[in-house]
């Protein structure tokens, strides 16, 4: 049957094949009606498998529903070979990471380290955080945030001198709660940068910061540029620091995205690294 029509084998049903008028059939004429029905659902389907091998469009296959959660009313989504998140993909020892943690129990080594750096607004800051902090702050002037930065990278002598200043003011014993010590601040790698606003200036450097427009939109969007607030309210026990909302620390979008969706909120955490007080 392949390349005949079905008007063709209507005709040729109708006659006898050769274009002439049909003898009358000694069959009765249901019989007749049923013989035409098979023999045109077989035309059918053989059109359709020889359109297929010539390149037309071949049958439709009607793909299986997809599998509902139990419970949820809705497709499940998960895929059978998804990983987990590979939170080995970077160091978190070496300086030059966008995953190196610092902290009171993991200084930078070399103590000397300086990170190749670009200027955002006038400040420099590691070539890997640049252009996703660049991007945050022009899109938080569209909302009207005005952040301007206060802090980003500092150096290891720069920093000595920062946390002297605390000490001397506040007592070293309060001083650690707020400053790190020369080389162990996340600024020397310069993925660390203070925000302020300039315009309501009145909780800057304060925990009440993440109560202001400005906080809860860090606390909110930072992910989505590869920060994270590093030091959280209720976890001084294991970053050490008092509460910093304004502090944000550049780990990369995959990161940051993977913290959020599951609820982390520390490197210490989320790598299993040590915290806490100086040793």
């Amino acid at each position: 049957m392949t390349g005949t029509t079905l008007p063709e084998v209507a005709r040729n049903l109708a006659g006898d094949g050769t274009g002439q008028p049909a003898v009358r059939h000694p069959f009765p004429p249901t019989a007749l009606r049923l013989s035409l029905g098979v023999t045109l659902l077989l035309a059918s389907t053989a059109s359709c498998s020889a359109a297929g091998s010539q390149g037309g469009h071949p049958p439709v296959v009607t793909a299986p529903a997809p599998a509902l959660t139990a419970g949820s009313g809705t497709a499940d989504r998960s895929r059978p070979d998804e990983r987990p998140f590979d939170t080995t993909a970077h160091s978190t020892s070496e300086p030059t990471s966008i995953w190196v943690v610092v902290n009171k129990s993991h200084p930078i080594v070399p103590r000397t380290f300086r990170p190749e750096v670009s200027l955002v607004r006038g400040y420099q800051v590691a070539n890997a955080a640049a252009p996703s902090l660049a991007r945050l702050l022009d899109d938080a002037d569209e909302e009207g945030l005005g952040f301007k930065i206060a802090s980003a990278f500092r150096s290891y002598d720069y920093q000595r001198s920062v946390y002297d200043a605390t000490v001397a003011s506040r007592g070293r014993t309060d001083a650690d709660r707020v400053s790190a010590r020369p080389g162990f601040s996340e600024h020397q790698t310069g993925l660390a940068a203070d925000l302020v606003t300039p315009s309501d200036p009145s909780c800057d450097f304060d925990p009440c910061f993440a109560r202001t427009p400005g906080g809860r939109w860090l606390a909110e969007h930072a992910w989505s540029y590869g920060f994270v607030v590093r030091y959280p309210a209720g976890k001084e026990d294991v970053t050490g620091y008092a509460p910093e909302p304004w502090h944000l620390r550049y780990v990369g979008r995959p990161l940051a995205a993977e913290l959020r969706e599951e609820g982390i909120t520390t490197l210490e955490e989320v790598f299993h690294v040590s915290g806490g007080d100086y040793a």
